[in-house]
């Protein structure tokens, strides 16, 4: 907005208006009050595209309706269009349209309000039906927009991607369940899902493929450069042995951590099944508010370092008073025992802990905890490159989360194109500023 026109006597309307290579020829308000500008532009002579000539004879002028960024509110822009005859006789373009660096040919918007829509849309979680009504444009035009930059994006970026070392991988739900007839007439459950790959150095999106399969993620890695994947030292994931075996095959230098909290989140989850059977076993029902253990039911799920003396008192008193079969309170402390066994520091402390972690889960005798030691038995080597390595699938999360404020803004995708655009553009954007 800040660039002077090329006229160099412009007008005190065209000094305002401010459009590179026009000037403002008139001004007038209907009688609804909106504002109409009419531009042209001040060339005397044109080069014809195909024979390069100049040429001076004006063939006609045509008025073209520009869509431009608002001023004070929205205005309509006219343009006073010329169409040029060529001067070479031997040349086949008899005529040929009059085009701006702010108007290409065949363009309806100014240059300075693609930009103007496409930071909008970039720059922070907004939904695209907002900047249209916005910058009154139509969903599909700014939706183009953020197509037409993402590519631009990725042409530049070329076929050198950034350099990675440590990579993160998780899964995302796209969009809602669905439900289609199969062939043989049956219904079918459909859960679209998504992959995010993220850089856990900077926490920046590198790109969201479809599906989270090994297929998709292995489809991926084999079209990035035999030198990217070279350099790739620690891949996170989540405890998912699809993703697991796709790396292990296009990654085979790069070592694989497993994200503790998920971990820990499936001995919570062990925690509370055991809560529910118990109950079910001493009541014949789910628990209820007067049930000590599950009103208190996420005190169990808390880490013990993490309470307060107070705190550990109550858990004491619940399981003393709630827990006849000691049943909770074993499955409690395997919980406990893995966390020490996920902050170790050492490999040395990690076998160890792994000893005492075996020991409770012999001494508690219960399915739900024999079921997580097979998990943490399949998972072991992943988990001690995670305790040398402490490298976790953090930022992969937090990128995962800043997805879904997309989404949400947006009421939902339909398009996996439009979809995976708004996210590379609006990380790509944040990851400049």
């Amino acid at each position: 907005m800040s660039q002077p026109t090329t006229d160099p006597c412009p007008s005190a309307a065209s000094v305002l208006f401010n459009l590179p290579d026009y000037d403002v020829t008139d001004v007038n308000r209907d009688d609804d009050g909106h504002r109409h500008v009419v531009i042209s532009t001040p060339a005397k002579e044109a080069p014809c595209p195909d024979c390069g000539v100049f040429s001076t004879r004006v063939h006609q002028r045509t008025r073209q309706q520009l869509k431009d960024v608002a001023f004070d509110g929205h205005v309509s822009v006219e343009w006073v269009k010329k169409r040029w005859r060529c001067a070479e006789p031997l040349c086949g373009k008899a005529t040929f349209t009059e085009y701006t660096e702010q108007v290409p040919p065949r363009a309806r918007l100014t240059r300075r309000l693609r930009e103007a829509i496409t930071h909008a849309v970039s720059g922070e979680v907004r939904a695209v039906a907002r900047v249209a009504a916005q910058f009154c444009v139509s969903w599909p035009t700014v939706q183009r927009m953020i197509r037409d930059a993402t590519a631009r994006l990725e042409e530049a970026r070329g076929d050198r991607p950034r350099l990675v070392t440590h990579l993160g991988i998780d899964e995302h739900r796209f969009r809602s369940v669905r439900w289609y007839k199969n062939d043989g007439g049956g219904w079918q459950r459909i859960e679209p899902w998504m992959t995010t790959l993220v850089d856990l150095d900077t926490g920046g999106v590198i790109d969201v493929v479809d599906g989270r399969d090994s297929a998709a993620v292995a489809q991926w890695l084999a079209a990035q450069p035999k030198w990217w994947r070279r350099r790739v030292k620690v891949v996170a994931i989540d405890p998912s042995a699809p993703f697991r075996a796709a790396v292990r095959y296009w990654l085979p230098k790069a070592k694989v951590s497993v994200d503790h909290f998920h971990l820990v989140k499936l001995a919570n989850d062990m925690v509370t099944a055991v809560r529910r059977r118990v109950s079910w076993d001493r009541y014949d029902r789910r628990g209820r508010k007067e049930d000590p253990a599950w009103a208190h039911r996420l005190l169990l799920l808390r880490g013990y370092d993490t309470l307060s003396q107070r705190g550990r008192d109550k858990l004491e008193h619940i399981l003393l008073i709630d827990d006849p079969t000691d049943e909770i309170g074993a499955a409690w402390g395997v919980k406990e025992q893995l966390r020490i066994v996920l902050a170790c520091t050492t490999l040395a402390a990690a076998r160890e802990a792994k000893k005492r972690f075996d020991t409770y889960i012999g001494l508690a005798d219960l399915p739900e905890a024999t079921r997580l030691q097979k998990t943490i038995n399949a998972w072991w080597p992943e988990i001690k490159i995670f305790i040398t390595t402490r490298v976790t699938n953090a930022r992969t999360e937090a990128a995962n989360v800043t997805i879904k404020n997309i989404k949400r803004t947006g009421r939902g995708y339909r398009s996996t194109i439009n979809y995976r655009s708004r996210i590379m553009l609006y990380n790509a954007t944040r990851s400049a500023a």
